[in-house]
Formats: structure tokens, sequence, C-alpha cells
């Protein structure tokens, strides 16, 4: 790795002073945890004038579990959001997915906000200065040409942040600040196919909370990577299933780790009104085969991560839905 570059850190102690700041330091960063960023910047990737630290903003630091949800400050430490009493007791698939996120240190530093807003990740960016520069560079970063994809004119770069699946499936909403003030929206309104653009984020905005409806579906998490101690995910899916007696009457599946963003898995009404089975279980399969699209971003081939992906979208409903593992009825 690299020298980090010189910068400026600012700490502002409130929302408005944070935004404050990114107005007046065009090239800056907001940073927390900075478990992604800094690594990135010890690699030469990018060359912010200023740091905005948002730790110092109380409002960003708290879990607040209530009758009528959950609020997620972004500042929050993944550490703090497993560990969280509610949190694990209301939402394990949550939980699951902040305690998965790569070793205690990692999460002891790590926050919700840095983890949703995670920098998307390919074998061909995440080098050296020097590595990037001998292959002229890539798409994502100082270079015109995708090594993945060398015909294309998209960054296939995935998105491997661990919490976003757990919370789309509880159709989770966002705050988000910014010169205009603060707004809201549905989490899966945040991401784009593009590994090179994959936030929706303007210039000036920073992630606030996270705000998730009370009376979640029953949901799990779970993921596939290289090394089980510390490895971003190959794939990983969280499912949301509701049964009205033996009938799935809600269905919820989300992805991370395939694609340039986290997304959920469209067409699953088709699987309501039917009890889980195995042949229920393999059209779940087909559907996630056929909308992930892994490419060659890890050292681990893509076809490889699609069947993972299935297979742990297929584990995870057969439990949810009263099933063992070989298809039979809990």
């Amino acid at each position: 790795m690299e020298l980090l570059p010189p910068f400026h850190v600012a700490t502002p102690g409130s929302i408005a002073a944070a935004v404050a700041a990114g107005q007046d330091h065009a090239a800056s960063r907001f940073i927390a945890g900075g478990t992604d960023l800094m690594v990135n910047l010890r690699h030469g990737i990018g060359d912010p004038a200023t740091l905005i630290d948002l730790r110092g903003i109380p409002e960003l630091r708290h879990v607040s579990a209530e009758p009528d949800g959950l609020v997620i400050g972004a500042a929050v430490t993944l550490a703090e959001l497993a560990e969280h009493p509610a949190v694990a007791s209301r939402y394990p698939a949550i939980a699951t997915a902040a305690a998965a996120v790569g070793a205690p240190a990692h999460r002891a530093a790590g926050t919700v906000g840095g983890n949703l807003c995670l920098d998307t990740r390919c074998i061909f960016y995440n080098r050296s200065a020097w590595w990037r520069e001998a292959n002229g560079f890539c798409l994502k970063y100082q270079g015109d040409t995708c090594h993945v994809a060398p015909t294309g004119k998209r960054c296939h770069a995935a998105f491997s942040g661990d919490l976003a699946p757990a919370l789309l499936v509880h159709a989770a909403e966002i705050d988000i600040a910014g010169p205009g003030g603060v707004r809201r929206q549905p989490l899966a309104e945040l991401y784009a196919e593009d590994g090179a653009a994959h936030l929706s984020l303007a210039p000036g905005e920073f992630l606030v909370r996270v705000v998730v409806a009370a009376d979640p579906w029953p949901a799990s998490y779970a993921k596939a990577r290289a090394r089980g101690a510390i490895d971003f995910p190959l794939a990983g899916v969280a499912v949301a299933l509701r049964r009205s007696g033996e009938e799935v009457d809600g269905l919820r599946v989300a992805l991370t780790g395939t694609n340039a963003r986290p997304f959920l898995l469209a067409g699953t009404d088709a699987l309501l009104g039917a009890p889980v089975s195995p042949a229920w279980l393999d059209r779940l399969g087909r559907l996630v085969q056929k909308q992930v699209s892994p490419m060659r971003t890890t050292l681990l081939a893509a076809q490889y991560r699609r069947r993972v992906a299935a297979a742990l979208a297929q584990r995870l409903a057969a439990t949810l839905g009263g099933l063992d593992a070989v298809g039979r009825a809990a």
C-alpha cells in the first residue's frame, strides 16, 4: 500500500454543520469508520482534500427500537447493531448480517452508513496504484476499459455490503441529508446497476439514518465467502417469508455480492399462494439464477457464485417455510 495522501479533517457536531462542511470543501469525502475508504486511499484510489468525520454527530450514533419501528443512525457501528438486544430479537436477519461483516475489529469501527455505501469491488480495481497503472487502470477509476467485459461500456465491479439485503427484505427506508435538506426514500432507490456509479447520492449528500417498520416478516441472512472469518460475500442472500397457514403469502429475497448493486428479486409474486416444497424451492432457485449476473470480479468463477446464490436462497426459504435441509416438513 502507498502512503496516505495529505488531507484536512473536518469534525462537525451536527447534521447541518456536516452539510455546510461539504459545501465549503468541494474536494471532500464523508467518513465514519473508514474501514473501506482508508484502504482505497492507501491504494491510490481517490485524493480528497478534506475528510468530513461524521462520528461526532450525536443523532447519528443511536439505535432506537420503538413500538412503531426501528431507527438506526448511520454512524452506529456494526458491532453495536449486531449486539443490540432489540435488533437481535425483533430483526434477527439484520443482526446476523451486521455480525457477518469482516472481523471484530472491522465491526468495531465500521458503520451502518459505511456498509450501505460501500464502494464496489473488483480484482482489477482493489489493487495497488502501480499494479493498476501497469494494467492501464480500469473503467471504474482512471481508465477507459472494463477488464471484466472489455467490449462493454459499463463497469461490472460488484457491491459486497452485507447489511443492504437484510434491510431490503424489511422494506427499509433511508434519510439522506444534503444542501437541499433531508429527504426520505426507499433504500432500494439508493443503488444503480453500474459499478462505477452505483450510489444515487448527489454531491454533498450523506446517509443520516435507516428506518425499518415494525412487525417485520420472519427473515434470515446468509453469505458464502472464500474465508469464513473475514471475507466479503461472494454471494449474500436475505429472505423474508410470511405464511398464512401452510401457504406463502409474502416473500422478499434480496441479494448482494453478485451484481453492481444489492437488489430485491423480481417475480416472487408468482411463488405466493403455495406451500414451500421441493418443487417450490426449485422454482425459487431458477428465479435467482436468472437475475443474478456475477462477472469475473473475484478469484472464484462466476457460475459458482450464481449457483451458490440460488442454493442460499433455497436453504433460507426452506427453513423459514418449515422444511428441513432435504425438503421434508420440519
